[in-house]
Parts: structure tokens; sequence; C-alpha cells
């Protein structure tokens, strides 16, 4: 059974993580920031690294812009979770895709694996990440070729609804895309929890 939980911001919504995964003291994620590195702002790292350190989890943290192949399967494979932060979304899907770990993940969680996303991280869950360029700046991804992420939901995720800096973002997004894309708004208070087939938006 498919296991993916969505957050706009996981500092937020971290209580209702630990509802959705129960035995989850002493297991390990590997934590990856890589779309926060063109970013100016990146409170967001410590502040969901903070909340695995509360619920007991341990980091294992993979910038997979920087690792070898080897490394990257290694962590992705062994780990009992992924967690992939928030940032620039078209900078994330373009070095997962250059180093193939957008197929390791999509094979992991296809084999029941933990899958933890925070903006950024939720977005490229979907089928394709054109619709949320109001919201993330696709020249910082010079080398990206197509816009096609890791499918894993059948939904597309519109993160940060009614929270500053990017409430008049994802209303734009809702307005254009809203009639053509099953969207999924969330706000910084809220998740999407994926179990199999069922999918439940909870809020704080």
């Amino acid at each position: 059974m498919k296991k993916i939980f969505l957050a706009s911001s996981f500092k937020d919504v971290s209580n209702l993580f630990s509802e959705f995964e129960k035995n989850y003291e002493g297991k390990t994620v590997t934590f990856i920031p890589t779309a926060s590195k063109v970013e100016k702002v990146v409170f967001y790292l410590e502040s969901a690294k903070k909340e695995f350190e509360k619920l007991g989890i341990i980091i294992d943290l993979l910038d997979i812009s920087e690792s070898s192949q080897e490394q990257i399967n290694s962590k992705l494979r062994s780990n009992d979770y992924i967690y992939i932060s928030g940032g620039n979304s078209f900078y994330l899907l373009q070095e997962l895709k250059r180093t193939g770990a957008d197929k390791i993940i999509i094979e992991e969680v296809n084999a029941e694996k933990l899958y933890i996303g925070e903006s950024a991280g939720s977005i490229i869950t979907s089928g394709n990440i054109e619709y949320i360029k109001a919201m993330d700046s696709y020249k910082k991804a010079p080398d990206l070729i197509d816009f096609d992420a890791l499918n894993l939901v059948d939904f597309y995720t519109v993160p940060h609804v009614n929270n500053f800096p990017f409430k008049k973002s994802a209303q734009q997004i809702i307005n254009t895309y809203s009639k053509d894309l099953p969207l999924a708004p969330i706000s910084n208070n809220e998740a999407i929890l994926v179990s199999g087939n069922e999918i439940t938006i909870k809020k704080n």
C-alpha cells in the first residue's frame, strides 16, 4: 500500500504526521534539502529537522545535487522514509532527473516506503509541474528538458494557500488550472494523507 504525507509546512503539521505514521521512533529518514539550494529563504529546513528530531526520527542528509550515484542509491533504498524539502520545484526536478534519483524514489514509494513532501517536495509528486510556474521560477532549472514529475499521485498539490508570501500566486494557480487539473490546495496548517487509494486532507 502506497503511503504518502504531503504538506506545505512540515513543522505546522508534524502532529498530523505522528497520527498518520504510528511506529516512527528510531526510524531513519533520507532528508533531501536539494530544492532549497537555489533559494535565499531556507528557515524551513531547520524547522523540519527539529520536528523529526522531536519525533525521535534519525536524519540522514542527502543533497542530490552533490552526491554520487552510490550515495543516492544507498540512502534512498536503505532508510525507512524519504523526505523532500521545500524550495524551487523546477531545480529539484532537474536534479532528481539528472541523477536518476527520481526513478529510485518512484520504485521505493511503489514498494510501500513512506514518502514525506514539504512544498516543492509535495508538488513534484504530481504527473507534471508546469502548473506551479506562478509560484516557482523555472529559470532556476536551465537544464530541465520537460516538466514531467514523479507521478506518484493523480492530483496536483497547491501549497501555501492563503499563507504569506504565496497567497497571490497560489490563488492565481487555482484560478488558472482548477477547470483542467484535479488540484489539491492546502494551507500551511493542512496535510494530504495518502494510504493506498484513500486520500484525506487533514487540518490542524
